[in-house]
């Protein structure tokens, strides 16, 4: 019902910025959750962000806050995540994913999954 695509990836020297963009199609696209995920190299899938569209509430992970925004337009059916001053340790592929559950802090609670976009930074 819902296929999410990210895009907006590639490689930044450490203090850069990158903002993702997530498009997302679907006939109840308004009522779902989106998070965004990383898994960096040789490791586990790990919670970044997520908005709640209904609610309209937002989350960070403790690692990316006060650094990465989280934001939406629903008149495209996209989702945002604005990274400033990105660290080597943000290095990962970054996916997007959708849930007709509210913010989720675990990837079980999300549903669709996009197919992932290359963050790099270099120091």
């Amino acid at each position: 019902q819902v296929q999410p695509v990210e895009s907006g990836g590639g490689s930044v020297q450490a203090g850069g910025s990158l903002r993702l963009s997530c498009a997302a199609s679907g006939r109840l696209f308004s009522t779902y959750a989106m998070g965004w995920f990383r898994q960096p190299p040789g490791k586990g899938r790990e919670f970044v962000a997520a908005i709640g569209w209904l609610e309209r509430n937002v989350d960070y992970a403790d690692s990316v806050k006060d650094r990465f925004t989280i934001s939406r337009d629903n008149r495209k059916d996209t989702v945002y995540l604005q990274m400033n001053n990105l660290q080597p340790e943000d290095t990962a592929v970054y996916y997007c994913a959708a849930s007709p559950r509210d913010i989720g802090y675990y990837p079980w609670q999300y549903n669709y999954w996009g197919q992932g976009t290359q963050v790099t930074v270099s120091s």
